[in-house]
């Protein structure tokens, strides 16, 4: 019940937070893709790990019109057991974010200090409510 809690918070803290850019087409919330990545740092590495995934976040959401979200979290009581929210326009926005110079650079400066990494994909139960949740998706 804690994780869906925080989840619901993550969703309205990205509602209050996304701004429309010039430019952007409407979503098909049928073609999103959602996924939980499931990160364990190296204790040793966290404070360091954090400080890039913040910036890669940050710099995805701002620059590529097709993440509608990464949203960084941790386990209060595990501050190394990272979940990051996910959701892409679609599937050709996620392969076009792996190529990008911010993903790359994360990904490669941050390898070192991952223990273990899942990629749980997700179904929103209710994709015709997104466009309500997210104005980015208007």
């Amino acid at each position: 019940m804690k994780s869906f809690t925080l989840i619901v918070a993550s969703l309205l803290l990205c509602l209050s937070c996304n701004q429309e850019k010039p430019g952007m087409h409407a979503f098909q919330p049928e073609n999103m893709m959602v996924r939980m990545a499931e990160i364990e740092v190296a204790p040793e590495y966290l404070e360091e790990y954090l400080s890039i995934l913040k910036e890669e976040a940050k710099t995805s959401v701002e620059v590529e019109p097709g993440v509608i979200v990464i949203y960084p979290m941790y386990q209060k009581s595990h501050p190394n057991q990272i979940r990051l929210l996910e959701i892409y326009a679609d599937k050709d926005a996620y392969e076009a974010h792996l190529q990008t110079p911010h993903f790359k650079h994360y990904k490669s400066a941050t390898l070192p200090m991952v223990r273990s990494l899942e990629l749980v994909e997700m179904e929103a139960i209710d994709p015709d409510a997104m466009p309500t949740i997210f104005r980015k998706l208007k």
